[in-house]
């Protein structure tokens, strides 16, 4: 791969790890990266279930009615989430379109008396709309920059950063994308929607922002990383969803792109939540075409009809439309790379210098944008509109920014239009609908399409990486849309037959861009299939996205690992490194591993603390005939807060009997680190004298059954074990010299009776039922029935 040479194999997660910040006051920079500081500002996860003497007595209070109750506020989330989602994907796509049609428009009624006024006000409209996304992000969201996926996916992937999931990052990601987009910088908001969504079911999960004194106790449910974790990922489709009004690409999103855990029931509520925002962005929508809605008219929404276009396709255009697919895997590969490197200049070198010079590149790249596009069309001659065609319902021409096709911009006569001005002088939205059209076969010339993919392809290559919120779907389905409608114009003309569509190509390019960009299949071919409405052109997209995909992977990596690297986000990818086959547990290991007796003298509780940075410590204690045994791993949050309660010190260095009359003085929640929040500190700890020559019993606050490994496993199946279970530590042991016990399928096969208090074995209850039908074998015992001889 070409981007190896900056980290390779196994030394990939040791650099990432070794080049994160090292301060929790450390905050993200505006471009998503984290300054250097003093302590570890990146911290993990804890998806693992602490099973302590507190968490089962607390479950075991808990009965059925509390389970019930506990699923509800789950789906009452969900529900909630869409709605939020939805309703801000209107406001963003209300503003957008409302703001761009008031550039358009003030902008062509100037025009006509004066091309250089005109010039100047769309310049300055554009300056203003980029000032304000740029400032916003800059000084009150640094977070809120970017597309938000790279951090989003991290953070599902066991790494908190930061910052990603605030308030002001939800508020500067939605106006920061309204000035951004409207502003006409070559960016999408379809990524920022998806963080939008991400925030908006994390301040839920935690019952709002308490900084901003938005907080209400009765969300305030959900406590664990796990269940917020479900909540994100609910957001993360919810964001898809609103963006594409592509419910099920949203739920496909979320489990191949994002997520590295899924389960049934997730599925399920994500599916609802993508359901809910589909319902609210339709019911926005029907309420905008009464007119009611400004500007917002066919644009907006991301949805574009191309099912009255090409409706069969012959054997003779496969090859073209493999040819797409290849061209696309280069051009998201080259993508990739130009983006990694421009964005790797920024981080060493030009953001170093502080805001003032963020807020000059972005304003300098919108008065870049806004001279192509406003001045490339003056240099391109105007057509003649082509006969009036009842049928497509498309007049020609059309005043710019308005309604799409064929716009009459520098024309000398009426019946003219501009074919590059109606791709640049127009919104992201329209401009693809254009190149999608099916009924405007001769609408561009090949010259015009080549200019607009060199110049666009190059501000978004640079517009990339600038402290606004930016995605990178839209202007992607733009660049591929154009190269591949010059494919089909390129197939018109050789095969000659006329149900050939320049339109079904360009969306074959769209999607030929994206997969070898991004690197999803699956979830975009649906998201594809959804916005175009044309379900006949599925095995088609599913060509190129394979093409394109293989291509590009044998360059670089996708998109958003590309800028995670960049950002030193250490993901655990799904497929473990080569080097890792060769390697053991041990191995890979840390050679130095810090215990805790179990009870343990409050002063060496502090002085290892304040000593290093570890997380984890294993707990040991000494059985009776003088063996050491680990009981358990004490987390390093769970000891700061028992040494900030001081509730727990005992005076005696003697075990407390868990079973006694000693009771829990904490509750789960007390143990959890709130959301967006760096927890507590060692050094925010205040003891006395006294308190130092106390002592702590770690027996009930342990996790007294974390994963173990032996110590020749090989780190390939411990990578997979480490990163399906969504775990953050795992023992390395001896192998063990004996077993006590042996699980089978049939031992995990339980249901449960009338009586709920009695669970018994289904292998044991079938073996009940056919007990009388048994035979009796040599040995004397009853003969297992067919079902639980195959469960063994």
């Amino acid at each position: 791969m070409l981007s190896n040479h900056l980290h390779n194999g196994i030394e990939a997660p040791k650099l990432a790890w070794s080049r994160l910040p090292n301060s929790e006051d450390g905050e993200p920079d505006t471009v998503g990266l984290v300054k250097k500081s003093d302590e570890s500002s990146i911290d993990s996860l804890d998806y693992e279930v602490i099973e302590n003497y507190a968490y089962r007595k607390e479950q075991a209070q808990r009965g059925k009615l509390y389970v019930g109750y506990y699923v509800m506020v789950k789906w009452f989330f969900a529900l909630l989430i869409g709605i939020g989602t939805g309703l801000a994907a209107v406001f963003i796509n209300l503003s957008v379109e409302n703001f761009a049609g008031w550039k358009f428009a003030l902008t062509f009624a100037i025009i006509q008396k004066s091309y250089v006024a005109g010039f100047l006000v769309y310049v300055l409209i554009n300056l203003v709309l980029v000032f304000s996304s740029v400032y916003i992000v800059t000084q009150f969201a640094p977070a809120a920059a970017g597309s938000g996926i790279p951090e989003i996916k991290g953070y599902l992937n066991g790494v908190d950063m930061p910052g990603i999931l605030l308030f002001r990052t939800l508020i500067g990601k939605i106006f920061g994308s309204i000035g951004s987009v409207g502003g006409g910088l070559a960016l999408g908001k379809e990524g920022p929607l998806v963080h939008t969504g991400a925030c908006i079911a994390s301040l839920l999960g935690q019952g709002g922002s308490s900084k901003y004194h938005l907080r209400s106790r009765w969300l305030q449910i959900f406590h664990s990383d796990r269940d917020r974790r479900d909540l994100v990922t609910c957001g993360c489709a919810a964001g898809v969803s609103a963006a594409f009004r592509a419910p099920v690409g949203g739920v496909l999103f979320a489990l191949e792109e994002v997520t590295s855990w899924w389960k049934s029931q997730l599925m399920w509520r994500v599916f609802f939540t993508s359901a809910i925002v589909a319902v609210v962005v339709r019911t926005a929508m029907g309420w905008c075409k009464s007119g009611k809605c400004g500007h917002f008219g066919s644009g907006g929404f991301i949805i574009w009809d191309i099912s009255d276009g090409q409706e069969d396709y012959s054997f003779e255009e496969f090859l073209p439309m493999a040819v797409i697919g290849v061209i696309g895997g280069l051009l998201g590969a080259l993508f990739n790379q130009l983006t990694f490197y421009i964005a790797y200049w920024r981080r060493n070198y030009l953001h170093k210098n502080g805001n003032r010079v963020k807020i000059i590149e972005a304003c300098l790249i919108s008065l870049i944008t806004s001279i192509i596009s406003f001045g490339l069309p003056l240099l391109r001659n105007c057509s003649p509109c082509p006969e009036a065609n009842p049928d497509s319902g498309i007049e020609c021409p059309r005043p710019p920014g308005m309604y799409g096709n064929y716009v009459n911009f520098y024309c000398s006569k009426d019946k003219e239009y501009n074919d590059l001005a109606t791709i640049f002088f127009n919104t992201q939205d329209d401009a693809i609908r254009n190149l999608f059209s099916a009924k405007t076969i001769h609408e561009y010339s090949a010259q015009s399409l080549l200019t607009f993919l060199v110049m666009f392809y190059s501000l978004a290559v640079v517009t990339f990486g600038t402290a606004v919120p930016a995605g990178q779907f839209v202007p992607g389905i733009m660049i591929g849309s154009t190269y591949g409608r010059l494919v089909g114009m390129f197939v018109v003309k050789v095969y000659k037959k006329l149900n050939i569509e320049e339109g079904t190509y360009a969306l074959l390019g769209a999607a030929s861009f994206l997969g070898g960009s991004m690197r999803m299949t699956v979830s975009l071919c649906v998201i594809m299939v959804e916005i175009t409405n044309n379900l006949k052109l599925l095995p088609l997209i599913m060509l190129v996205l394979l093409i394109s995909k293989a291509v590009g992977d044998a360059f670089n990596e996708g998109l958003y690992e590309e800028q995670a690297r960049l950002r030193s986000i250490p993901l655990l990818e799904s497929r473990p490194k080569y080097q890792m086959r060769k390697m053991t547990a041990k191995e890979a290991s840390g050679k130095r591993v810090i215990s805790f007796p179990r009870v343990v003298k409050v002063a060496d509780v502090v002085s290892i603390l304040r000593s290093n940075n570890h997380n984890g410590f294993p707990v040991i204690d000494h059985a009776r005939n003088g063996e050491t045994l680990v009981i358990g791993l004490m987390l390093r949050s769970h000891l700061l807060v028992l040494l900030q309660s001081k509730v727990d010190f005992q005076h005696s260095p003697l075990p407390c009997d868990p079973k006694g009359s000693r009771s829990i003085r904490h509750t789960i929640s007390e143990f959890v680190k709130p959301a967006s929040s760096k927890g507590l500190s060692i050094h925010d700890i205040r003891l006395s004298s006294d308190d130092l020559e106390m002592y702590i019993d770690l027996a009930l606050f342990l996790n007294p059954s974390p994963y173990i490994v032996p110590e020749d496993m090989s780190l390939t199946k411990v990578y997979n074990l480490f990163r399906q279970l969504g775990l953050r530590h795992i023992f390395v042991v001896p192998r063990p010299s004996r077993v006590i016990g042996l699980i089978t399928r049939k031992d995990l096969l339980i249901e449960e009776n009338d009586d709920s208090a009695s669970m018994e074995l289904q292998s044991t209850s079938v073996r009940a039922r056919h007990r009388d039908k048994s035979k009796v074998g040599r040995n004397g015992d009853v003969e297992r029935p067919l079902l639980t001889s195959l469960l063994v």
